[in-house]
């Protein structure tokens, strides 16, 4: 086991087989030096194990969600990207027009989650997401646009 001997003993602590499959998406996921899809999982496995179906990468990704051994976050662009939890929680804020990602640190979220804890009884998971909106750059692009057209 190379990286992934912590969440291999978790897996195995919880009372599933480590297949060949299992430790290769792991190993995939913790040499991966950041997000990465099911697709990217997928295609990495191949090379080393031809016959696996993207249905296993899936289950065997759903099921490190579940052990909360990686997060699960949608960057934008219609895919789903993972990470391994251990590099602890952060967050991104991305632009919707140009895509660019820009960190969110944690400690922002705090006072909301204690809020949703004590106003609804409900404990988040803020471990990892993305908040949508309108980078600086591309908010002055679009108040230049507006200026320059002006009123109708």
């Amino acid at each position: 086991m190379s990286g992934h001997g912590t969440a291999a003993e978790s897996l195995r602590d919880e009372g599933y087989r480590l297949t060949p499959q299992r430790l290769m998406i792991l190993d995939i996921i913790y040499d991966s030096q950041g997000h990465i899809s099911a697709e990217e999982v997928h295609q990495r496995v191949r090379q080393q194990y031809p016959f696996v179906d993207i249905s296993t990468v899936y289950r065997t990704l759903n099921l490190l969600k579940k052990l909360r051994l990686i997060t699960e976050t949608d960057l934008g662009g219609g895919c789903v990207r993972y990470e391994r939890l251990e590099r602890g929680r952060h967050h991104h804020l991305v632009c919707r027009q140009c895509a660019a990602s820009f960190p969110l640190e944690h400690s922002l979220l705090a006072p909301l989650q204690e809020r949703l804890r004590r106003k609804y009884g409900f404990a988040a998971d803020l471990d990892h997401f993305a908040i949508f909106g309108l980078c600086r750059q591309c908010q002055s692009q679009a108040a230049e646009g507006a200026s320059k057209h002006g009123p109708d």
